[in-house]
C-alpha cells in the first residue's frame, strides 16, 4: 500500500520531517492508515481522500469524547483539503487478539468495555443526527437491497418494511445517548500497561438507543462471542443501569436490525466492491439474527423471514449464489 503523495509534505509541515511511513490494515471504506516513525515518536496517519471521505465527523466525535474523559486518539495535525489526519498511536494490542489468545481475559475485558458504555450513556447525547426510525428502516432494508439479489432471490420488499414498522418503536429511546455504531473487539485498543480501552472508528456516531452499541459489542460480526459471555455481560450492564425487560426487547430488536443491515453491507462489499472475504462473515451474522428473531416482540419480522428466506439460503451469499448458479 503506497502512502499518499502529499504525506511527506504534510508531515514535514507539522514537525515530522523525514519520518518513515509504513502501511497498516485498512477497513471497509476508502480510508487508509499508516504508521509514522520519527525517532522514538510514533503516530498514525489517516488518509481520508476527498470526495470519498470527510474526516471532519471523526475529528468532531474525537474532540467530544476526549472532552468527556473517553480515550479517543489525540489529533496532532489536520489537512482537510488533502484528507490527511495525524493521530495518536494506540499501538497494536486490540481486544480481539487478546481475548482470542487467552479466553481467561474475556470476562474482565468485556466487562471493561461494557462499563465504558455505562459511562457513555451517563453523558447527554452529543450534537449528532438522530438515529431515528427512518434511518433504522433504511439500514434494515440493505438486506433486501443487496443480499437477496446477490443470491438470486425475489422477496416481498414491501412486506419486509411493513414488518419492521411494527417493531421499531422498541428501538426508539426515551433519552438518546451517543451511539458510536462500530463498538466491537477490533475497534477497542488496549493502551499501556493498565490496558485502558482506546476507541477507534467512531466517525459515524449518532444520537440513539443505548442498547445499540451493546449489541455491536456482544453480537460481534467479526468474531464469535460465546452466548454465555453475552448473557453474563448483559446481566452486568443491567445491574449497573437498572434496566429491565423493556431494555432487553430493545436489545433484540436492535440486534435483529443491526444484523440484517450487516448481512446487506457484507453482501454489498462482496458484490459491488470486490471484497469476497466479507461474504464469508455472513453465516455468523445470520446466527445472531436468528437468535434475536426468537424475541416475541419481533414476531412480525420473524414471520417475514420464515415466509421469504428459507434457512438453507441464510449464510455465505457467495457460496449460495454459486450453488444456485447466479454468482
Amino acid at each position: 500500500m503506497i502512502p499518499p503523495t502529499d504525506a511527506p509534505a504534510f508531515l514535514d509541515a507539522h514537525g515530522w520531517s523525514g519520518a518513515r511511513i509504513e502501511p497498516l490494515a485498512g477497513d471497509a471504506s476508502f480510508r487508509r492508515y499508516f504508521r509514522v516513525h520519527a525517532g522514538a515518536r510514533r503516530a498514525i496517519l489517516m488518509d481520508a481522500p476527498p470526495p470519498h471521505e470527510d474526516p471532519r465527523p471523526f475529528l468532531a466525535v474525537a474532540t467530544w469524547l476526549k472532552e468527556r474523559g473517553f480515550a479517543a486518539p489525540t489529533i496532532h495535525a489536520v489537512d482537510l483539503t488533502r484528507g490527511l489526519v495525524l493521530l495518536e498511536d494506540f499501538g497494536d494490542v486490540r481486544l480481539r487478539e487478546t481475548v482470542d489468545a487467552d479466553a481467561d481475559d474475556a470476562v474482565a475485558l468485556y466487562a471493561a468495555a461494557v462499563d465504558l458504555l455505562v459511562a457513555l450513556r451517563a453523558e447527554p447525547a452529543g450534537p449528532w443526527r438522530a438515529y431515528d426510525r427512518a434511518e433504522l428502516l433504511r439500514e434494515a432494508g440493505l438486506l433486501v437491497d443487496w443480499y437477496c439479489p446477490a443470491i438470486g432471490m425475489t422477496v416481498d420488499a414491501d412486506g419486509y418494511r411493513a414488518a419492521w414498522e411494527k417493531v421499531l418503536h422498541h428501538a426508539e429511546p426515551a433519552t438518546p445517548v451517543t451511539v458510536l455504531r462500530d463498538y466491537h473487539a477490533e475497534n477497542l485498543m488496549l493502551v499501556g500497561e493498565k490496558r485502558s480501552l482506546g476507541l477507534l472508528d467512531f466517525q459515524d456516531a449518532l444520537a440513539g438507543h443505548p442498547a445499540y452499541d451493546l449489541v455491536s459489542l456482544l453480537q460481534d460480526a467479526r468474531r464469535d462471542v460465546d452466548p454465555a459471555l453475552e448473557e453474563r455481560m448483559l446481566a452486568h450492564y443491567r445491574a449497573a443501569t437498572g434496566e429491565g425487560d423493556d431494555f432487553m426487547r430493545s436489545y433484540h430488536v436492535l440486534g435483529a436490525q443491526r444484523n440484517a443491515k450487516i448481512v446487506g453491507i457484507f453482501a454489498r462489499l462482496w458484490k459491488r466492491d470486490g471484497k469476497p472475504r466479507y461474504a464469508g462473515l455472513c453465516p455468523r451474522v445470520w446466527a445472531y439474527l436468528e437468535r434475536d428473531l426468537s424475541e416475541p416482540a419481533l414476531a412480525p419480522v420473524a414471520r417475514w423471514f420464515d415466509d421469504n428466506i428459507p434457512p438453507e439460503w441464510r449464510g455465505d451469499p457467495l457460496r449460495i449464489a454459486e450453488a444456485r448458479g447466479v454468482a
